[in-house]
């Protein structure tokens, strides 16, 4: 199957004076001036291109990358193997894009990770488990271990699944609270259909959760469901 149109691969000769080097100055100039909130996706993932592929234009190789994959988050989530469908992208420039979804990921989990309540700070909660966890193709199912203080302890990923499951075992999450001194769990999974609606097994799942935990003073603050579409809280929707 041949790749999509794009730039040349990585590393290939270019033109003596390439025709884009002054778009891209204005590009960064403008970054500087307004910073990211004033870019668009295919903008903002122009600029990360131009980092990754210092001696290529850019411009249309992020609109081909969004066109097929929906948005710039999903660009970075994307598998290797799909990217490197692409002429432009070769593997150096592909782990590239991996290294900016890991920086953001970690820098997500750097805003929950503090001396504060994590309850306190819900909508980074939320940020950092949908660009952990909103692209992945197989479901996860991951539980944050809090304290007396409802202070992150740690963040693990329990069980991997398939496409649409993901075999949990109450009695072990319970056996690592127990472990790690937790008196408070959020559990989290994804969706990788997109919607979050949380099916019947994603509430008794849950139900038996809490209902070992709670006779050994571990509360269970909420089961948050991650799609591309957005997230569920079951406690908001008065599941648990």
């Amino acid at each position: 199957m041949s790749k999509p149109a794009g730039p040349p691969e990585d590393g290939l000769a270019e033109a003596a004076t390439p025709h884009y080097l002054g778009h891209r100055e204005r590009v960064r100039e403008r970054f500087n001036k307004l910073g990211g909130e004033a870019f668009s996706d295919a903008e903002l993932l122009e600029l990360v291109l131009q980092v990754c592929i210092p001696r290529r234009d850019t411009k249309e190789l992020a609109k081909t990358l969004l066109k097929r994959f929906g948005s710039f988050s999903a660009v970075l989530a994307a598998p290797p193997e799909r990217l490197a469908e692409f002429s432009g992208l070769g593997e150096v420039t592909i782990t590239h894009l991996r290294v900016f979804q890991a920086a953001a990921q970690r820098f997500g989990r750097d805003q929950i990770v503090t001396d504060q309540p994590i309850l306190g700070s819900w909508s980074a909660l939320i940020d950092y488990c949908r660009s952990a966890m909103a692209y992945e193709d197989i479901e996860q199912f991951r539980v944050l271990f809090l304290d007396k203080r409802n202070r992150l302890i740690a963040d693990e990923v329990q069980q991997t699944g398939t496409i649409d499951h993901t075999p949990v075992y109450p009695r072990e999450v319970i056996k690592r609270a127990l472990e790690l001194s937790a008196t408070a769990l959020i559990l989290v999974h994804n969706h990788p259909s997109g919607d979050p609606t949380p099916s019947s097994a994603d509430v008794q799942m849950t139900r038996q959760i809490n209902d070992i935990a709670k006779p050994l003073g571990i509360a269970l603050h909420d089961h948050v469901i991650i799609g591309k579409s957005g997230h569920a809280s079951l406690k908001g929707l008065k599941l648990i």
